[in-house]
């Protein structure tokens, strides 16, 4: 239990920093990429204004100083020097989406052709800007043609996958570096656990057996009182039953806390699995047939399993046990036997007047009680299936309960050979 309760601790460490990281980074690259856009986009509009051409420095003055404002207001990453460092070309169509002229003067990357095959794709699209290739272009209308304006942004896009890749890396580092750290200190953060985990399977062994004593003298007293008042008196009918439940309630307590330790005392050994399940079946048909309840049995023949024969046996005991329990009036139960790849399944079906659907996931719970009315009627404590479950997670596997409708209940164990 400690050793996947660390693992849990180290997944949800491990997953919280790469979330947080992913938000952080996707953040920043969407930002940079905004920016990129931005940008792209106000030098689009300084040529759109501008009849496809970047103004003049010269050609804006404010009293005696001479400024770019237009290039301040738009951004300040903007500058005179964008004349002689943008590369871009324009492309004109007709409203037919003919195209009637191409500038490629200020671009050497791009041919006639090409511009012309960007521009016809953009015409019937219905975006007035975006990025085509390594291009950020914006439609313009004027006089019923269309002037698509492409800027080169090669550089711009380039230096932003360089961004991403490395923050892709540095990410990764990070998770790698958080990862070894939280599974190094996570033996020191789950050792109180631990700790505590050890001290509650010791108490309750230590007062299992300490209980035994006293039980064992009641049970004794018992005897004795109904040698001398006779087998017919109801209370010490009562102190004997409540002492055998109280004796059994004890036994597999201290059998469920040892099958919980990380490395329970079994003798694992191979043996036939189809025997002793049909074996153990075959002591539970007559009393189904008291209950006038139908029980199939289907076993697949010769199959093997190494480990622990006693311990499947109870686990076999307890589902059936459990279906013949909470199974509805003259109901229909079944216990199926397969292999299913390296793993061996054992599965248990019975019928019901109801099953809560959304407590299937605490059937496995120690004490838990899917059906509280019925206590008194089936007897037991709600601890058989805590014991089915330790008993298929000792032999490598895991069990599971489903419903299909509600009014049956499937429980399957999966072991591993």
């Amino acid at each position: 239990m400690i050793k996947k309760l660390r693992h849990k601790f180290i997944a949800i460490s491990v997953l919280s920093v790469f979330l947080v990281l992913l938000v952080i980074m996707g953040v920043i690259n969407i930002l940079n990429y905004s920016r990129v856009a931005r940008d792209s986009d106000a030098v689009l509009n300084v040529l759109a204004e501008n009849n496809g051409e970047f103004p003049k420095w010269n050609s804006f003055k404010r009293g005696n100083r001479s400024r770019d404002w237009l290039f301040d207001e738009l951004s300040p990453e903007l500058s005179p020097e964008l004349a002689y460092e943008s590369r871009y070309f324009t492309v004109r169509l007709s409203c037919e989406g003919n195209v009637t002229s191409v500038d490629t003067g200020r671009i050497a990357a791009v041919d006639t052709d090409t511009a012309k095959e960007y521009a016809e794709k953009l015409w019937e699209s219905s975006r007035t800007s975006g990025f085509v290739s390594n291009y950020r272009y914006l439609k313009k209308d004027d006089g019923g043609d269309t002037v698509i304006l492409f800027l080169d942004c090669r550089s711009r896009i380039s230096s932003f996958r360089s961004f991403l890749l490395y923050s892709i890396f540095v990410s990764l580092g990070g998770m790698v570096a958080v990862a070894v750290l939280v599974l190094l200190l996570s033996k020191m953060v789950m050792k109180p656990v631990q700790e505590s985990y050890e001290k509650q399977k010791s108490f309750i062994t230590d007062a299992g057996h300490e209980i035994k004593t006293p039980l064992t003298i009641i049970d004794a007293d018992a005897t004795i009182l109904e040698m001398d008042c006779g087998e017919d008196n109801e209370w010490i009918r009562d102190i004997r039953a409540q002492v055998s439940r109280l004796t059994s309630l004890t036994k597999d307590l201290i059998y469920l806390s040892r099958m919980e330790e990380e490395k329970p005392r079994m003798q694992y050994i191979d043996f036939p699995l189809s025997d002793v399940i049909t074996e153990t079946a075959q002591s539970f048909q007559s009393l189904a047939k008291v209950q006038e309840k139908t029980f199939t049995v289907e076993v697949e023949p010769m199959l093997s399993i190494c480990g622990d024969e006693k311990a499947i046996t109870q686990l076999v005991s307890i589902l059936l046990d459990n279906a013949l329990k909470y199974s509805d009036e003259r109901g229909r139960i079944s216990l199926k036997a397969y292999s299913k790849g390296r793993n061996v399944c054992i599965e248990v079906y019975n019928t019901a007047e109801h099953v809560d659907t959304t407590g299937l996931g605490r059937l496995f719970d120690r004490f838990y009680r899917a059906d509280k009315s019925r206590n008194s009627q089936t007897g037991g404590y709600g601890i058989g299936l805590s014991i089915a479950k330790a008993v298929a997670e000792a032999h490598k596997g895991r069990i599971a309960a489903s419903s299909a409708d509600g009014k049956s209940l499937t429980v399957t164990a999966v072991l591993g050979r």
